[in-house]
């Protein structure tokens, strides 16, 4: 599964860990990710995120 970065801070979201702190369970794709989720870092929303090249 692909892992995206924050743009703003560098945060990686990795699906295999999923941010459970957050209500994203492991294994959750990034794209299955709610819309409302933020950045656990530094608050950005899901559209400041990025595939990892």
């Amino acid at each position: 599964m692909d892992r995206y970065v924050c743009q703003i801070c560098g945060y990686i979201y990795d699906p295999a860990a999923g941010d459970p702190d957050n209500g994203v369970a492991a294994g959750t794709k990034f794209e299955d990710v709610s819309d409302d989720w933020e950045c656990p870092v530094c608050g950005a929303s899901k559209e400041d995120f990025e595939k990892e090249a």
